[in-house]
């Protein structure tokens, strides 16, 4: 139909089209979240922070190459995206799931508990907190941790570090410039292609992901998983995490 046309109907139905148009103009606007415009099925929402590093073990870097020197990195993101999902549904069923040992850690480097201040935020959003410590309890939650034929998941993210064939709940927290606990690609096939909704949104904001993970992952549970060709930046003070310049996102 022509804007000719939209100038001949009737007032109210004028609104009516405007409306619609508007609402078209807003999912293009939000095109920096792949998929999140799209209507889903009703279901779990699961996110996933790593942990931070340890101070004494990323002093030994050159400046401009440390990680994580603020214990929140992994928090924020998530919290701000709680924040988003409850905005958008405030019946979500929200679970978060925390690497613990990497948080206790930290803890004494900072002289403060840092798991208290997590449990902070699961407290003022009134999400479900679980502490994890291996990638057998994140697959268990996953396969079982509800009833996947009546309450599947539909919104899976990961925030922390992440190499092209792994998802990494640390960093230089129990050993320098390396990771201890982890869910590599060759594990994805423990977990249940029916634990998540046919149109599940799901993606890493970790690093290079989306160079060899993404595809091991939608082969493993059928469905995509966005991730990142080349790096990350956590760095933004406003929380947000950003592509690293020549970075891309693909599924």
């Amino acid at each position: 139909m022509t804007l000719f046309h939209l100038t001949r109907l009737h007032t109210a139905a004028k609104v009516a089209a405007f409306f619609v148009i508007t609402l078209c103009l807003e999912a293009g606007l939000h095109a920096q979240w792949p998929g999140q415009g799209q209507s889903q099925e009703r279901g779990e929402y699961v996110l996933v922070s790593g942990g931070p590093a340890l101070r004494r073990w990323e002093d030994l870097r050159a400046p401009g190459t440390q990680h994580d020197r603020w214990w929140g990195n992994f928090i924020r993101p998530a919290r701000m995206r709680i924040q988003e999902i409850q905005a958008k549904d405030p019946n979500a069923v929200i679970t978060w799931l925390v690497y613990r040992k990497a948080f206790v850690s930290r803890s004494g480097e900072d002289n403060r508990s840092l798991t208290e201040l997590v449990e902070s935020v699961r407290d003022k959003y009134k999400v479900r907190l679980l502490w994890f410590d291996n990638n057998t309890q994140l697959i268990n939650y996953i396969n079982n941790g509800q009833n996947r034929n009546r309450l599947p998941i539909a919104n899976f993210e990961f925030f922390g570090h992440s190499n092209k064939f792994c998802f990494m709940f640390d960093y230089s927290s129990d050993i320098y410039g390396a990771s201890s606990a982890w869910l590599h690609e060759k594990d994805l096939p423990r977990i249940h292609r029916g634990a998540f909704t046919r149109d599940a949104f799901c993606k890493s904001w970790g690093c290079h992901t989306g160079e060899s993970m993404s595809k091991a992952w939608k082969k493993a549970t059928g469905v995509s998983l966005w991730g990142a060709v080349g790096k990350t930046d956590y760095s933004d003070p406003g929380g947000g995490v950003h592509l690293s310049p020549g970075g891309r996102w693909t599924r």
